[in-house]
Protein backbone atom coordinates (compact mmCIF):
# COMPACT_ATOMS: atom_id res chain seq x y z
CA UNK A 1 0.00 0.00 0.00
CA UNK A 2 1.43 3.58 -1.19
CA UNK A 3 2.19 5.69 1.87
CA UNK A 4 -0.36 8.84 2.32
CA UNK A 5 1.67 12.31 1.62
CA UNK A 6 0.36 15.24 3.80
CA UNK A 7 -1.23 18.37 3.27
CA UNK A 8 -2.13 17.10 -0.33
CA UNK A 9 -3.41 20.45 -2.34
CA UNK A 10 -6.80 19.35 -4.34
CA UNK A 11 -7.43 20.59 -7.58
CA UNK A 12 -9.87 24.08 -7.91
CA UNK A 13 -12.79 23.36 -6.17
CA UNK A 14 -14.56 25.56 -9.10
CA UNK A 15 -13.71 22.98 -11.59
CA UNK A 16 -17.46 21.41 -12.53
CA UNK A 17 -15.34 18.01 -12.37
CA UNK A 18 -13.33 18.40 -9.43
CA UNK A 19 -13.39 19.20 -5.59
CA UNK A 20 -13.84 18.27 -2.30
CA UNK A 21 -15.20 15.58 -1.08
CA UNK A 22 -18.01 14.44 1.26
CA UNK A 23 -15.66 14.27 4.40
CA UNK A 24 -15.82 11.19 6.43
CA UNK A 25 -15.27 11.19 10.04
CA UNK A 26 -12.98 9.09 12.07
CA UNK A 27 -13.08 8.94 15.76
CA UNK A 28 -15.58 9.61 18.39
CA UNK A 29 -16.41 12.68 20.28
CA UNK A 30 -16.53 11.99 23.65
CA UNK A 31 -19.47 14.28 26.17
CA UNK A 32 -19.10 13.31 29.59
CA UNK A 33 -22.73 14.72 30.95
CA UNK A 34 -22.43 13.20 34.51
CA UNK A 35 -22.86 15.85 36.79
CA UNK A 36 -19.23 16.91 38.57
CA UNK A 37 -18.63 16.98 42.47
CA UNK A 38 -17.51 20.03 44.40
CA UNK A 39 -14.05 19.21 44.31
CA UNK A 40 -12.20 21.28 41.97
CA UNK A 41 -10.48 18.30 40.15
CA UNK A 42 -13.94 16.48 39.52
CA UNK A 43 -15.02 19.81 38.11
CA UNK A 44 -11.91 19.95 35.55
CA UNK A 45 -12.12 16.17 34.55
CA UNK A 46 -15.46 17.65 32.56
CA UNK A 47 -13.40 20.35 30.69
CA UNK A 48 -10.88 17.03 29.52
CA UNK A 49 -13.93 15.89 28.40
CA UNK A 50 -14.21 18.56 25.55
CA UNK A 51 -14.30 16.67 21.50
CA UNK A 52 -10.58 15.94 21.15
CA UNK A 53 -10.70 15.54 17.54
CA UNK A 54 -12.43 19.10 16.96
CA UNK A 55 -9.82 20.51 19.42
CA UNK A 56 -6.86 19.04 17.67
CA UNK A 57 -7.93 20.34 14.53
CA UNK A 58 -8.75 24.11 15.90
CA UNK A 59 -5.42 23.95 17.52
CA UNK A 60 -3.25 23.06 14.59
CA UNK A 61 -3.33 24.65 11.58
CA UNK A 62 -1.42 21.31 9.74
CA UNK A 63 -3.63 19.07 11.38
CA UNK A 64 -4.20 16.18 8.72
CA UNK A 65 -5.59 12.54 8.88
CA UNK A 66 -3.25 9.81 7.62
CA UNK A 67 -3.38 6.01 6.40
CA UNK A 68 -2.34 3.77 9.11
CA UNK A 69 0.69 1.86 7.64
CA UNK A 70 1.13 -1.17 9.37
CA UNK A 71 4.43 -2.69 10.19
CA UNK A 72 5.09 -5.59 7.54
CA UNK A 73 6.76 -7.37 10.58
CA UNK A 74 4.47 -6.74 12.76
CA UNK A 75 1.34 -9.68 13.46
CA UNK A 76 -1.49 -7.27 12.60
CA UNK A 77 0.48 -6.59 9.54
CA UNK A 78 1.46 -10.09 8.55
CA UNK A 79 -2.83 -11.00 9.31
CA UNK A 80 -4.04 -8.12 7.05
CA UNK A 81 -1.72 -9.28 4.13
CA UNK A 82 -2.55 -12.92 4.22
CA UNK A 83 -7.02 -12.07 3.84
CA UNK A 84 -5.85 -9.27 1.95
CA UNK A 85 -4.04 -11.83 -0.76
CA UNK A 86 -6.65 -14.55 -0.24
CA UNK A 87 -9.19 -12.39 -1.10
CA UNK A 88 -7.31 -11.71 -4.57
CA UNK A 89 -6.51 -14.66 -5.02
CA UNK A 90 -10.48 -15.84 -4.51
CA UNK A 91 -11.44 -13.05 -7.27
CA UNK A 92 -8.75 -14.48 -9.42
CA UNK A 93 -10.11 -17.85 -9.59
CA UNK A 94 -13.74 -16.68 -10.22
CA UNK A 95 -12.33 -14.64 -13.07
CA UNK A 96 -10.72 -17.32 -14.53
CA UNK A 97 -13.34 -20.09 -14.02
CA UNK A 98 -15.41 -21.26 -17.03
CA UNK A 99 -17.75 -19.66 -17.15
CA UNK A 100 -16.47 -16.76 -15.24
CA UNK A 101 -17.91 -15.75 -11.80
CA UNK A 102 -18.68 -11.97 -11.19
CA UNK A 103 -19.96 -12.01 -8.13
CA UNK A 104 -17.18 -10.32 -6.15
CA UNK A 105 -16.23 -8.21 -9.22
CA UNK A 106 -20.12 -7.34 -8.89
CA UNK A 107 -19.62 -6.21 -5.37
CA UNK A 108 -16.04 -4.46 -5.79
CA UNK A 109 -17.76 -2.48 -8.55
CA UNK A 110 -20.65 -1.22 -6.45
CA UNK A 111 -18.38 -0.41 -3.47
CA UNK A 112 -16.13 1.75 -6.40
CA UNK A 113 -19.26 3.18 -7.58
CA UNK A 114 -20.52 4.65 -4.20
CA UNK A 115 -16.45 5.69 -3.52
CA UNK A 116 -16.59 7.92 -6.55
CA UNK A 117 -19.95 9.73 -5.50
CA UNK A 118 -18.97 10.25 -2.22
CA UNK A 119 -16.42 12.20 -3.99
CA UNK A 120 -18.53 14.81 -5.82
CA UNK A 121 -20.02 18.00 -4.77
CA UNK A 122 -23.43 18.31 -4.88
CA UNK A 123 -23.61 20.59 -7.98
CA UNK A 124 -21.73 17.64 -10.01
CA UNK A 125 -25.30 16.43 -11.18
CA UNK A 126 -24.19 15.80 -14.58
CA UNK A 127 -21.23 13.42 -13.33
CA UNK A 128 -22.99 11.71 -10.79
CA UNK A 129 -25.83 10.76 -13.15
CA UNK A 130 -22.80 9.49 -15.56
CA UNK A 131 -21.53 7.32 -12.67
CA UNK A 132 -25.35 6.21 -12.07
CA UNK A 133 -25.70 5.25 -15.83
CA UNK A 134 -22.54 3.94 -16.25
CA UNK A 135 -22.19 1.78 -12.93
CA UNK A 136 -25.72 0.71 -12.75
CA UNK A 137 -25.56 -2.42 -11.14
CA UNK A 138 -28.58 -3.93 -12.21
CA UNK A 139 -27.17 -3.45 -16.07
CA UNK A 140 -24.01 -4.85 -14.65
CA UNK A 141 -25.69 -7.92 -13.50
CA UNK A 142 -27.53 -8.75 -16.07
CA UNK A 143 -24.19 -8.48 -18.03
CA UNK A 144 -22.65 -10.83 -15.59
CA UNK A 145 -25.38 -13.33 -16.44
CA UNK A 146 -24.87 -13.39 -20.22
CA UNK A 147 -21.22 -14.05 -19.45
CA UNK A 148 -20.83 -10.43 -21.08
CA UNK A 149 -19.04 -8.38 -18.07
CA UNK A 150 -16.28 -6.55 -19.71
CA UNK A 151 -14.77 -5.82 -16.41
CA UNK A 152 -11.48 -3.72 -18.61
CA UNK A 153 -13.72 -1.78 -20.52
CA UNK A 154 -15.46 -0.40 -16.77
CA UNK A 155 -12.26 0.17 -14.93
CA UNK A 156 -11.58 1.82 -18.18
CA UNK A 157 -14.23 4.23 -17.09
CA UNK A 158 -13.38 4.76 -13.35
CA UNK A 159 -10.08 5.70 -14.29
CA UNK A 160 -10.80 8.22 -16.27
CA UNK A 161 -13.54 9.31 -13.68
CA UNK A 162 -10.81 8.92 -10.87
CA UNK A 163 -8.47 11.37 -12.96
CA UNK A 164 -11.19 14.04 -13.17
CA UNK A 165 -11.88 14.09 -9.19
CA UNK A 166 -8.27 12.91 -7.77
CA UNK A 167 -5.49 15.84 -6.33
CA UNK A 168 -2.76 16.76 -9.15
CA UNK A 169 -0.51 14.42 -6.50
CA UNK A 170 -2.56 11.27 -7.43
CA UNK A 171 -2.14 11.76 -11.29
CA UNK A 172 0.68 9.96 -11.50
CA UNK A 173 -0.63 6.76 -9.54
CA UNK A 174 -4.00 6.94 -11.65
CA UNK A 175 -1.31 7.10 -14.73
CA UNK A 176 0.10 3.66 -13.76
CA UNK A 177 -2.99 2.16 -13.39
CA UNK A 178 -4.15 2.75 -16.84
CA UNK A 179 -0.91 0.09 -17.72
CA UNK A 180 -1.80 -3.01 -15.74
CA UNK A 181 -4.01 -4.91 -18.28
CA UNK A 182 -4.46 -7.63 -15.51
CA UNK A 183 -8.04 -7.19 -14.32
CA UNK A 184 -7.41 -8.53 -10.59
CA UNK A 185 -4.11 -6.12 -10.29
CA UNK A 186 -6.40 -3.28 -12.06
CA UNK A 187 -9.10 -3.62 -9.47
CA UNK A 188 -6.68 -3.46 -6.25
CA UNK A 189 -4.81 -0.45 -7.76
CA UNK A 190 -8.21 1.06 -7.96
CA UNK A 191 -9.13 0.15 -4.50
CA UNK A 192 -5.77 1.35 -3.05
CA UNK A 193 -5.44 5.14 -4.95
CA UNK A 194 -9.38 5.71 -4.10
CA UNK A 195 -8.58 5.26 -0.69
CA UNK A 196 -5.63 7.88 -0.98
CA UNK A 197 -8.07 9.86 -3.14
CA UNK A 198 -10.87 9.45 -0.36
CA UNK A 199 -7.75 10.55 2.31
CA UNK A 200 -6.95 13.49 0.26
CA UNK A 201 -10.33 15.23 0.35
CA UNK A 202 -10.90 14.66 4.25
CA UNK A 203 -7.69 16.43 4.47
CA UNK A 204 -8.74 19.50 2.44
CA UNK A 205 -12.41 19.64 3.98
CA UNK A 206 -10.51 19.82 7.37
CA UNK A 207 -8.48 22.44 6.34
CA UNK A 208 -11.14 24.49 4.95
CA UNK A 209 -12.60 23.88 7.76
CA UNK A 210 -10.12 24.84 10.60
CA UNK A 211 -10.97 28.27 11.35
CA UNK A 212 -14.24 28.49 12.10
CA UNK A 213 -13.68 24.90 14.28
CA UNK A 214 -10.79 26.77 15.71
CA UNK A 215 -13.52 29.46 16.68
CA UNK A 216 -16.20 27.11 17.69
CA UNK A 217 -13.65 25.65 20.12
CA UNK A 218 -12.91 28.53 21.46
CA UNK A 219 -15.83 29.58 22.34
CA UNK A 220 -17.18 26.16 23.31
CA UNK A 221 -14.24 25.98 25.96
CA UNK A 222 -14.37 29.47 27.36
CA UNK A 223 -18.23 28.62 28.32
CA UNK A 224 -17.88 25.09 29.30
CA UNK A 225 -14.81 27.11 31.81
CA UNK A 226 -17.44 29.36 32.73
CA UNK A 227 -20.10 27.24 33.68
CA UNK A 228 -17.88 25.40 36.55
CA UNK A 229 -16.66 28.74 37.28
CA UNK A 230 -20.12 29.93 38.31
CA UNK A 231 -20.37 26.46 40.29
CA UNK A 232 -16.92 27.02 42.06
CA UNK A 233 -15.86 30.56 42.19
CA UNK A 234 -12.09 29.33 43.55
CA UNK A 235 -11.60 27.38 40.18
CA UNK A 236 -8.59 29.77 39.38
CA UNK A 237 -6.65 29.95 42.39
CA UNK A 238 -3.98 27.59 41.07
CA UNK A 239 -4.11 29.70 37.78
CA UNK A 240 -3.54 32.94 39.72
CA UNK A 241 -0.77 31.40 41.63
CA UNK A 242 0.59 29.91 38.47
CA UNK A 243 1.14 33.96 37.19
CA UNK A 244 2.16 35.52 40.16
CA UNK A 245 5.44 32.72 39.97
CA UNK A 246 5.76 34.38 36.56
CA UNK A 247 5.73 37.65 37.62
CA UNK A 248 7.75 37.05 40.43
CA UNK A 249 10.81 34.95 38.27
CA UNK A 250 10.64 38.22 35.70
CA UNK A 251 11.52 40.42 38.81
CA UNK A 252 14.44 38.28 39.52
CA UNK A 253 17.15 38.81 37.60
CA UNK A 254 18.06 35.87 35.81
CA UNK A 255 22.06 34.02 36.81
CA UNK A 256 24.55 35.14 34.18
CA UNK A 257 24.65 32.16 31.27
CA UNK A 258 28.32 30.96 31.18
CA UNK A 259 29.87 31.14 27.51
CA UNK A 260 31.17 28.51 25.58
CA UNK A 261 34.15 28.18 23.32
CA UNK A 262 31.97 28.34 19.95
CA UNK A 263 30.14 31.68 20.59
CA UNK A 264 29.83 34.11 23.28
CA UNK A 265 26.18 35.26 22.57
CA UNK A 266 23.12 33.73 23.80
CA UNK A 267 21.04 35.97 22.63
CA UNK A 268 17.95 34.25 19.78
CA UNK A 269 16.31 37.78 19.18
CA UNK A 270 17.02 38.79 15.48
CA UNK A 271 19.77 41.27 14.61
CA UNK A 272 19.42 44.88 15.87
CA UNK A 273 16.68 43.62 18.28
CA UNK A 274 16.72 44.93 21.95
CA UNK A 275 17.19 42.05 24.37
CA UNK A 276 13.99 40.47 26.44
CA UNK A 277 14.22 43.06 29.95
CA UNK A 278 12.28 42.17 32.55
CA UNK A 279 11.53 45.86 33.26
CA UNK A 280 9.02 46.93 32.77
CA UNK A 281 6.46 43.72 32.92
CA UNK A 282 4.11 43.11 30.30
CA UNK A 283 1.16 40.78 30.20
CA UNK A 284 2.59 39.28 27.71
CA UNK A 285 6.14 38.65 28.73
CA UNK A 286 4.47 37.52 32.17
CA UNK A 287 2.41 34.69 30.49
CA UNK A 288 5.15 33.77 28.35
CA UNK A 289 7.47 33.21 31.60
CA UNK A 290 4.67 30.86 32.82
CA UNK A 291 4.03 29.05 29.68
CA UNK A 292 8.01 28.34 29.97
CA UNK A 293 7.65 27.49 33.62
CA UNK A 294 5.16 24.70 32.83
CA UNK A 295 7.53 22.82 30.71
CA UNK A 296 10.00 22.92 33.87
CA UNK A 297 7.35 21.87 35.91
CA UNK A 298 8.02 19.97 39.40
CA UNK A 299 4.65 20.89 41.58
CA UNK A 300 2.42 18.33 42.14
CA UNK A 301 -0.94 17.21 40.04
CA UNK A 302 -3.22 19.21 42.03
CA UNK A 303 -1.77 22.59 41.52
CA UNK A 304 -1.38 22.70 37.80
CA UNK A 305 -3.31 25.42 36.45
CA UNK A 306 -7.08 24.79 36.08
CA UNK A 307 -6.77 26.75 32.77
CA UNK A 308 -4.20 24.20 31.19
CA UNK A 309 -5.25 21.23 33.17
CA UNK A 310 -6.62 19.79 29.24
CA UNK A 311 -3.10 20.57 27.78
CA UNK A 312 -1.15 18.81 30.49
CA UNK A 313 -0.34 15.86 28.38
CA UNK A 314 0.63 18.18 24.88
CA UNK A 315 3.05 19.71 27.60
CA UNK A 316 4.85 16.67 28.82
CA UNK A 317 5.16 15.60 25.34
CA UNK A 318 6.59 19.51 24.80
CA UNK A 319 8.94 18.77 27.63
CA UNK A 320 10.45 15.52 26.68
CA UNK A 321 10.65 16.38 23.45
CA UNK A 322 12.61 19.82 25.04
CA UNK A 323 14.71 17.11 27.06
CA UNK A 324 15.97 15.03 24.09
CA UNK A 325 16.75 18.25 21.80
CA UNK A 326 19.10 19.52 24.62
CA UNK A 327 20.91 16.97 24.75
CA UNK A 328 20.73 15.99 21.17
CA UNK A 329 22.99 19.94 20.70
CA UNK A 330 25.29 18.92 23.64
CA UNK A 331 26.23 16.30 21.85
CA UNK A 332 26.91 17.68 18.67
CA UNK A 333 28.54 20.48 20.21
CA UNK A 334 30.94 18.07 22.27
CA UNK A 335 31.14 16.34 18.87
CA UNK A 336 32.14 19.64 16.86
CA UNK A 337 34.82 20.53 19.87
CA UNK A 338 37.02 17.43 19.21
CA UNK A 339 36.48 16.68 15.13
CA UNK A 340 36.68 20.15 14.59
CA UNK A 341 35.02 21.93 11.07
CA UNK A 342 36.01 19.27 8.23
CA UNK A 343 33.40 16.80 9.47
CA UNK A 344 31.38 19.27 10.94
CA UNK A 345 31.45 21.14 7.53
CA UNK A 346 29.98 18.02 5.45
CA UNK A 347 26.02 18.32 5.86
CA UNK A 348 25.86 13.99 4.77
CA UNK A 349 27.92 13.91 7.74
CA UNK A 350 26.34 16.23 10.34
CA UNK A 351 22.47 14.63 9.09
CA UNK A 352 23.89 10.84 9.91
CA UNK A 353 25.03 11.77 12.86
CA UNK A 354 22.06 13.25 14.08
CA UNK A 355 20.24 10.57 12.76
CA UNK A 356 22.10 8.06 14.82
CA UNK A 357 22.10 9.95 17.86
CA UNK A 358 18.07 10.64 17.64
CA UNK A 359 17.39 6.99 17.41
CA UNK A 360 19.79 6.46 20.58
CA UNK A 361 17.94 9.43 22.84
CA UNK A 362 14.62 7.55 21.77
CA UNK A 363 15.69 4.96 24.75
CA UNK A 364 15.75 7.60 27.63
CA UNK A 365 11.93 6.59 28.77
CA UNK A 366 13.41 2.94 28.49
CA UNK A 367 16.41 2.94 30.41
CA UNK A 368 18.06 5.08 32.95
CA UNK A 369 19.95 8.06 30.95
CA UNK A 370 23.13 7.25 32.22
CA UNK A 371 23.35 3.80 30.64
CA UNK A 372 21.51 5.36 27.56
CA UNK A 373 24.68 8.03 27.10
CA UNK A 374 27.09 4.90 27.49
CA UNK A 375 25.37 4.09 24.44
CA UNK A 376 25.54 7.56 22.79
CA UNK A 377 29.54 8.09 23.30
CA UNK A 378 30.52 4.83 22.19
CA UNK A 379 28.31 5.08 19.12
CA UNK A 380 29.32 8.76 18.23
CA UNK A 381 33.20 8.47 18.76
CA UNK A 382 32.94 5.24 16.40
CA UNK A 383 31.07 7.44 13.59
CA UNK A 384 33.73 10.21 14.09
CA UNK A 385 36.72 7.75 13.83
CA UNK A 386 34.85 6.04 10.92
CA UNK A 387 34.49 9.16 9.02
CA UNK A 388 37.97 10.65 10.12
CA UNK A 389 39.74 7.35 8.26
CA UNK A 390 37.02 8.07 5.36
CA UNK A 391 38.51 10.77 4.60
CA UNK A 392 42.08 10.24 5.00
CA UNK A 393 42.33 12.58 7.81
CA UNK A 394 44.35 11.75 10.69
CA UNK A 395 42.23 9.46 13.65
CA UNK A 396 41.59 11.03 17.55
CA UNK A 397 44.60 10.06 20.14
CA UNK A 398 43.88 8.04 22.54
CA UNK A 399 43.53 10.94 24.71
CA UNK A 400 41.22 12.63 23.09
CA UNK A 401 38.97 9.64 22.61
CA UNK A 402 38.76 8.93 26.22
CA UNK A 403 38.33 12.72 26.78
CA UNK A 404 35.19 12.83 23.90
CA UNK A 405 33.58 9.74 25.42
CA UNK A 406 34.06 11.11 29.60
CA UNK A 407 32.56 14.32 28.07
CA UNK A 408 29.92 12.67 26.41
CA UNK A 409 28.66 10.75 29.04
CA UNK A 410 28.44 13.26 31.33
CA UNK A 411 25.99 15.27 29.53
CA UNK A 412 23.89 13.11 30.98
CA UNK A 413 24.23 15.13 34.43
CA UNK A 414 21.87 17.77 34.92
CA UNK A 415 24.49 19.77 35.85
CA UNK A 416 26.78 19.39 33.37
CA UNK A 417 27.94 23.02 32.01
CA UNK A 418 27.57 22.35 28.05
CA UNK A 419 23.81 20.77 28.52
CA UNK A 420 22.84 23.66 31.56
CA UNK A 421 23.85 26.32 28.49
CA UNK A 422 22.05 25.13 26.10
CA UNK A 423 19.39 24.25 28.09
CA UNK A 424 19.05 27.86 28.58
CA UNK A 425 19.40 28.80 25.29
CA UNK A 426 16.53 26.51 23.81
CA UNK A 427 14.09 27.86 26.81
CA UNK A 428 15.33 31.34 25.89
CA UNK A 429 14.52 30.48 21.83
CA UNK A 430 10.91 29.71 23.07
CA UNK A 431 10.30 32.59 24.66
CA UNK A 432 11.69 34.28 21.52
CA UNK A 433 8.72 32.36 19.74
CA UNK A 434 5.90 33.55 22.26
CA UNK A 435 6.42 37.11 21.71
CA UNK A 436 8.06 37.37 18.58
CA UNK A 437 6.83 35.00 16.44
CA UNK A 438 8.74 31.48 15.42
CA UNK A 439 10.38 32.69 12.21
CA UNK A 440 11.75 36.07 13.87
CA UNK A 441 13.46 34.22 16.35
CA UNK A 442 15.09 31.52 13.96
CA UNK A 443 16.64 34.51 12.56
CA UNK A 444 19.51 34.71 14.72
CA UNK A 445 19.79 31.39 16.78
CA UNK A 446 21.98 31.39 19.72
CA UNK A 447 25.30 29.45 19.22
CA UNK A 448 25.33 25.58 19.83
CA UNK A 449 21.63 25.45 18.02
CA UNK A 450 22.18 26.15 14.92
CA UNK A 451 22.50 22.39 13.87
CA UNK A 452 19.20 21.83 15.71
CA UNK A 453 17.40 24.50 13.82
CA UNK A 454 14.76 22.30 11.90
CA UNK A 455 13.93 20.74 15.16
CA UNK A 456 13.63 23.75 16.75
CA UNK A 457 11.12 25.11 14.32
CA UNK A 458 9.13 22.44 14.93
CA UNK A 459 9.15 22.50 18.21
CA UNK A 460 8.89 26.16 18.68
CA UNK A 461 5.58 26.27 16.24
CA UNK A 462 4.02 23.28 18.45
CA UNK A 463 4.44 25.63 21.90
CA UNK A 464 3.55 28.57 20.08
CA UNK A 465 0.60 27.42 18.49
CA UNK A 466 -0.40 25.47 22.20
CA UNK A 467 -0.35 28.98 23.83
CA UNK A 468 -1.99 31.20 21.32
CA UNK A 469 -4.96 28.47 22.05
CA UNK A 470 -4.91 28.76 25.24
CA UNK A 471 -4.90 32.17 25.48
CA UNK A 472 -7.89 32.76 22.76
CA UNK A 473 -9.86 30.53 25.27
CA UNK A 474 -8.68 31.70 28.39
CA UNK A 475 -7.55 35.41 27.63
CA UNK A 476 -10.70 37.32 29.61
CA UNK A 477 -9.56 35.53 32.88
CA UNK A 478 -5.75 36.00 32.25
CA UNK A 479 -6.46 39.66 31.95
CA UNK A 480 -8.42 40.23 35.05
CA UNK A 481 -5.42 38.24 37.03
CA UNK A 482 -3.08 40.29 35.53
CA UNK A 483 -4.17 43.36 36.35
CA UNK A 484 -3.79 42.82 40.17
CA UNK A 485 -0.04 41.80 39.01
CA UNK A 486 1.53 44.27 36.97
CA UNK A 487 1.36 47.82 37.78
CA UNK A 488 -1.57 49.92 36.06
CA UNK A 489 -0.41 52.19 33.26
CA UNK A 490 -1.76 53.55 30.31
CA UNK A 491 0.32 52.16 28.06
CA UNK A 492 -0.49 48.47 29.32
CA UNK A 493 -4.26 49.02 28.66
CA UNK A 494 -3.92 47.85 24.64
CA UNK A 495 -2.05 44.65 25.46
CA UNK A 496 -3.86 43.81 27.88
CA UNK A 497 -6.95 44.11 26.37
CA UNK A 498 -5.64 42.17 23.29
CA UNK A 499 -5.36 39.10 25.80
Amino acid sequence: MPDVEEKVPLKDPGNAESGPCKPETSGRTPDDRSSPKDHPSRLIDKVNDVSQLSEKIGMNRDFHTEEKVLPPSSLEGKVKETMHNAFWDHLKEQLLATPPDFSCALELLKEIKEILLSLLLPRQNRLRSEIEEALDVNLLGRAAEQGALNVPHVSKYILNTMTLLCAPVRDEAVQKLETISDPVRLLRGIFQVLGLMKMDMVNYTIQSLQPQLQEHNIQCERARFQELLNKQPSLLDHTTRWLTQAATDLATPPPPCPDTPDSSSATCLPAGEAAISPEPLSPKMVLSQGFLNLLLWDGEDEAFPETLRTDRARLQELEAQLHRLTVLASVLLVANSFSGSVLFGSPQFVDKLKRTTKVLLEEFGSRPEEEAMLTVSEQVTQEIHQSLKNMGLAPLSSDNTASLIGQLQNIAKKENCVRSVIDQRIHLFLKCCLILGVQRSLLDLPGGLTLIEAELAELGQKFANLTQHNQQVFGPYYTEILKTLIPPAQVLETEMESL
